[in-house]
């Protein structure tokens, strides 16, 4: 309806100007909404550039600190069969600081030739192989574990590395092992034919809280459980979790605190995988090396029911050789017995 003079209502003037009103909203709305658009795959990058686990392929080493230098030696080279391939000297210049005993192409055993700074504890470390060790180190800081900064200089073995510490205080090491390392450069050698072993089947170390330990080596780290077995049926022991990109296992080692000294020999151990633990009881027997070895030799069945034969460096550390098969075949049920109580919270 339009007035004689030309003029259009009030009401379609306001129904104009709501039009147009409207009409601005929408195109506001459209810019709003095709931004959000644009931000939606920004933000699925932004989760995604969150640090992911790189791969933890294996137990690269585990370390010892030794309380004789030349003793430990004996043991390692002289009666186990293994040979020194590197070592590092002190600083001082004063001897030798660390000696490398190669198990295989990536496999090694360390001695510290210094006092163990958590007598009578004479672990040193364990060792596990990653394929990038800068993206290790980011990751776990995600994760809100402490990890010094990165001064991207190389390990004096020629190698990067870097450590930090499990719920119990001990030294976890990660390395990426580089082509032009020690331990690269030393592959096809230093693997004679009287080493027991050629492979690190596990490494046990003991653990004070073990929801603790399950939450940083299976929910950090990503290591998978296995097993679970008890020297008891009523209490737990031993935790066995595998590497999530290899085979090699990691077993904690559970205890009713206080541990006493003589305990933690055997408790933090290294197991070396044999084909037969009866012959390698005959080779060592056989060895005039051995003859000063003065603990007795025998095979048993352990609870998860593989032959092991426990044998003792001269400062008490134990090496475990294992089969990796149960005597009949059959895997041993996991046990389902409670932990013992926590030695901390």
């Amino acid at each position: 309806m339009i007035h004689e003079d030309g003029r259009q209502p009030s009401f379609f003037l306001e129904v104009t100007q709501i039009m147009k009103l409207l009409s601005k909203l929408l195109a506001q709305l459209t810019l709003a909404c095709g931004a959000l658009v644009v931000s939606l795959p920004a933000c699925a990058q932004s989760g995604d550039a969150a640090p992911r686990r790189p791969k933890i392929t294996g137990i690269s080493h585990v370390a010892f600190h030794v309380s004789d230098l030349a003793k430990a030696q004996h043991f390692w080279r002289d009666q186990l069969g293994f040979e020194q391939y590197f070592s590092l000297p002190k600083k001082d210049g004063s001897g030798t600081r660390i000696a490398f005993f190669k198990v295989n192409d990536r496999q090694h055993v360390e001695l510290f030739n210094e006092p163990s700074p958590r007598t009578p504890n004479m672990l040193a470390h364990v060792c596990f192989s990653t394929d990038d060790i800068e993206g290790m180190r980011a990751y776990l800081r995600s994760q809100d574990v402490p990890v010094a900064d990165s001064t991207g200089s190389k390990t004096r073995a020629g190698d990067y590395a870097f450590m930090v510490k499990d719920p119990d205080g001990m030294l976890v090491e990660f390395v990426q092992t580089l082509p032009d390392g020690v331990e690269a450069k030393a592959a096809g050698k230093f693997a004679p034919p009287s080493r027991v072993s050629s492979q690190i089947y596990h490494v046990g170390f003991t653990v004070g809280n073990s929801k603790k330990s399950m939450d940083f080596y299976g929910r950090i780290l990503g290591f998978q459980e296995t097993w679970r077995g008890g020297s008891n049926p009523d209490e737990l022991s031993w935790i066995n979790l595998r590497v999530p990109d290899g085979v090699d296992y990691i077993e904690l080692m559970l205890y009713r605190a206080p541990l006493r000294p003589d305990q933690y020999g055997t408790k933090n151990h290294v197991a070396l995988e044999v084909p037969d633990a009866a012959a390698v009881v005959a080779t060592l027997q056989g060895r005039t090396a051995f003859s000063d070895y003065a603990k007795p030799l025998a095979v048993q069945v352990g609870r998860n029911g593989k032959r092991q034969v426990n044998i003792f460096d001269p400062d008490g550390s134990r090496v475990e050789v294992m089969e990796p098969h149960t005597v009949d075949g059959k895997p041993v049920p996991s046990s389902k017995a409670p932990p013992p109580p926590n030695a901390y919270e």
